[in-house]
């Protein structure tokens, strides 16, 4: 396993105390895979990884088992564990069935969210293009995620926040590379603008649309930057 040096500020490399619950370290190497930091194949050698987070085996095995079940690792019968490699069907189809869930979501959370749930969204949204502004973007990413998170949580429907959850947390990583790219990551910030201007209107219509192309966007930059390589290795999970 070879952790990739972070350059960028906050780095999320920062000891765990050893009574941390597994779901902290389980969220501390979803940072790091998020963030690229843990790169797609990678191995994950486990006394390495202890080493970095300050912790056992027993919670960091927990952490792979929880991954395992999300996708984002894959743990091989005598083999250990590694970063899932994502083929371009699965991106394809992950962005697909994301972008129609994601539409679906505009709509409901238009009809269904409170007014404080409009103005904390909105409120985020400001927050996070100051982190913009600063380039900072693993900041910035974070509350991205919190955005999101808390739309599809106001449409009410706790079957679509399960299972778009489980899907998104496969499509991260590339949801977060898209924005190494300057010109990209400008045009993303603007349609969180109009996102959410299209929520306080409560426009459904429109948030589901902006939407779905927003995911288009991210989905035609993962797919451009797809190495066939990756088919391969994919394959041979």
């Amino acid at each position: 396993m070879s952790v990739q040096p972070d350059t960028r500020q906050n780095s999320t490399k920062q000891k765990i105390d050893y009574s941390t619950l597994p779901s902290v370290v389980t969220d501390r190497l979803r940072e790091l895979i998020i963030e690229g930091q843990l790169t797609p194949g990678a191995r994950l050698n486990e006394r390495e990884l202890c080493d970095l987070l300050g912790v056992s085996r027993t919670p960091l095995r927990e952490a792979f088992q929880t991954l395992a079940f999300e996708g984002l690792i894959d743990i091989q019968p005598n083999k250990g564990a590694r970063v899932t490699v994502l083929s371009r069907k699965d991106i394809e189809e992950s962005f697909t069935l994301l972008g129609a869930l994601e539409e679906l979501a505009g709509q409901l959370a238009c009809a269904q969210a409170s007014e404080d749930e409009i103005l904390e969204i909105t409120a985020l949204t400001y927050e996070m293009q100051a982190f913009y502004t600063r380039q900072d973007l693993p900041n910035y990413y974070r509350l991205n995620r919190e955005i999101h998170r808390k739309l599809i949580h106001a449409t009410g429907n706790d079957l679509l926040e399960k299972v778009h959850t489980h899907l998104n947390r496969r499509l991260q990583s590339l949801r977060f590379r898209s924005n190494l790219n300057q010109e990209k990551w400008t045009i993303a910030m603007e349609e969180h603008l109009a996102l959410v201007d299209a929520l306080k209107d409560r426009n459904g219509e429109a948030l589901g649309r902006l939407l779905k192309e927003h995911l288009k966007r991210k989905s035609k930059f993962a797919l451009a930057e797809f190495s066939p390589r990756a088919d391969a290795t994919a394959a041979t999970k």
